[in-house]
């Protein structure tokens, strides 16, 4: 997969769950072009789209297909390392703007739904094209930023920092500062936005270099609603149980939260979490298979225990045309209907 590597490469799980602590939110945003986005679910369920795969249909209609009404779209970066302009896939041809994915975020927005753009992945974060990483700006960074909330309308945005990233200290510095910036301008101009960070994770909770990357933040005033984990590619050379090891990461991320947020109550917390799944056989392989039985359970799970967000790498792979293959990146590897995990989870957003 273009993105992600094993945790004991410094990687590990994403995710992207975002709720501003003491805020619901709730409704659906507005049509790009027509004003100030209203804020996502309180509750939201936001499959990855791969932006650069359009081989099964466009992002409008496959949203429709899958009953998806919100997606994640990954991912954005700099052509070249150094540059504060960030494109769609990198690709200069693909700008910030309603030429690219316009119309179909439109046609998301007007049936209730909308987009979630996601900034980084692993291509981006080990070649230095991750924004933060490329740019040395704090201010530009954050133009960037509100160039998307301007041009799409959208009222969440997701940063994946995993790889280089995880360490890249002035990065993350730029990164949070950025934030809070952003932020501060959504204010001034009465303009709703949160910010996810999808970081890797252990079973047991985020590593120390992720942890720090939320340290940071803090430290520098940047509100983060969400921590999305990812729950797959745990490399750990055993079958795991891919539900429980959610759960026990989850878990594990409360407490950490906790000593981030000591004023906080347990259910702002849990709300703060977002769990990614990759469904069927992730890249390590059979050990570490989502299954169909492990997806209503995790529903349940995620219902009961109240987190904010509800994820899965990728939309292209809710199929089951490759039984027995690891880490496709058009099909789940498991034998499945088309998009069942997709209805199985659309129900979570409320």
């Amino acid at each position: 997969m273009r993105r992600f590597t094993p945790i004991w490469t410094g990687l590990a799980a994403t995710a992207a769950a975002v709720v501003t602590l003491g805020f619901a939110a709730s409704g659906a945003s507005a049509a790009v072009g027509s004003g100030p986005a209203r804020p996502l679910p309180y509750r939201v369920f936001a499959p990855y789209f791969e932006t650069y795969d359009l081989t099964a249909g466009g992002l409008a209609a496959q949203s429709r297909e899958s009953g998806a009404k919100f997606l994640s779209l990954a991912f954005l970066q700099t052509a070249t390392a150094g540059s504060c302009t960030a494109d769609w896939d990198g690709d200069p041809t693909q700008p910030i703007g309603y030429a690219s994915f316009g119309r179909d975020i439109a046609a998301i927005q007007a049936r209730g739904g909308n987009v979630i753009p996601s900034f980084g992945g692993y291509t981006a974060d080990t070649t230095n094209t991750e924004l933060a990483d490329s740019c040395t700006s704090v201010p530009a960074i954050a133009a960037v930023y509100e160039s998307l909330i301007t041009t799409y309308h959208v009222s969440r945005i997701d940063l994946d920092v995993e790889a280089d990233s995880v360490t890249n200290t002035a990065g993350i510095n730029r990164r949070n500062e950025a934030i809070a910036l952003t932020e501060a301008w959504a204010a001034a101009h009465h303009r709703q936005i949160q910010f996810s960070y999808t970081l890797p994770t252990f079973p047991t909770g985020l590593p120390p270099a992720e942890l720090a990357v939320l340290q940071n933040a803090v430290a520098d005033g940047a509100r983060i609603s969400t921590v999305n984990l990812l729950t797959f590619d745990y490399y750990i050379g055993t079958a795991q149980d891919m539900l429980a090891d959610t759960e026990t990461a989850a878990a594990g991320l409360v407490s950490q939260l906790q000593t981030l947020y000591p004023d906080a109550a347990a259910r702002q917390l849990w709300h703060m979490v977002g769990v990614t799944e990759m469904p069927g056989i992730d890249d390590y392989g059979t050990d570490e298979t989502f299954t169909t039985a492990d997806a209503p359970a995790l529903l349940h799970w995620a219902e009961r225990q109240g987190i904010g967000t509800l994820s899965f790498w990728a939309l292209q792979r809710d199929n089951g045309s490759c039984p027995g293959t690891k880490g496709a990146g058009a099909c789940s590897g498991v034998s499945q209907p088309d998009w069942y995990f997709s209805h199985v989870f659309e129900s979570f957003s409320s």
